[in-house]
């Protein structure tokens, strides 16, 4: 897996909780058209539709569902490794009182 497989992958699975590509790319501040190329490139890479589109929705595919299932704990980790070393940094940037 590399970077950019990295960022599509969250990219994904902030479609599918908003289940909108307007609301992830607000949510990640990012354009509406940088998430669907997302998304696209990764259903291009690995070869299956992970998401079902349509005019008013959009939804996990089966294989979409999946693989979020399987990737949802790792994501949370890492959520939780950049926090916690946020929280390191600015310990040591400004100390305790």
């Amino acid at each position: 897996m590399n970077r950019i497989q990295l960022s599509q992958l969250a990219v994904l699975a902030t479609v599918a909780e908003t289940r909108s590509f307007r609301k992830a790319a607000a949510e990640l501040a990012i354009a509406p058209s940088a998430v669907s190329h997302a998304v696209a490139s990764l259903e291009a890479s690995l070869g299956v539709r992970l998401l079902a589109r349509t005019t008013r929705s959009v939804a996990p595919t089966e294989e979409g569902r999946r693989l979020l299932q399987t990737l949802a704990p790792a994501l949370a980790d890492i959520d939780t490794a950049l926090a916690a070393l946020a929280g390191v940094m600015y310990a040591a940037n400004y100390g305790t009182v």
